[in-house]
């Protein structure tokens, strides 16, 4: 599968990763990335296409072209496309993965304990819509 786009497949219903795409979108002044959740019939599709487990990634997956990548390396590679100093973040892929996925988990684990969760997907605004794949 070849995008033009990276595509951000995120929770739908979990407070935080939705705030993390508003978080995206308005660094990424270019409309360089495009969004689905995982929850919808696109996201459940993209899964099965590049065979991801759902059991396995419930949060933030990057798409880029055929390959994907989930927690600590999805987050990291959003960060370098982003403007501003969001850039530096990816200096810590240096950083053991283990460390680094350990931090992501803890707080992927703990997401709507601590962030809270919607009963539906967040709704993009009407100027927004063209970003959303789903």
């Amino acid at each position: 599968m070849v995008t033009e786009h990276p595509i951000v497949l995120f929770d739908g219903v979990c407070n935080l990763c939705n705030r993390s795409v508003q978080f995206i979108i308005q660094r990424d002044p270019e409309g360089r990335f495009r969004f689905a959740s995982l929850q919808s019939p696109l996201g459940e599709e993209l899964r099965a296409l590049l065979k991801i487990d759902p059991q396995e990634v419930d949060s933030v997956i990057l798409v880029e072209g055929d390959r994907w990548y989930k927690e600590s390396d999805a987050a990291l590679r959003i960060a370098r496309e982003m403007s501003g100093a969001w850039r530096a973040l990816w200096v810590l892929r240096f950083l053991p993965r283990f460390l680094r996925d350990g931090a992501y988990r803890l707080i992927a684990r703990n997401r709507y304990r601590w962030f809270g969760r919607q009963e539906t997907c967040w709704l993009p605004t009407p100027e927004l819509r063209g970003r959303f794949l789903s």
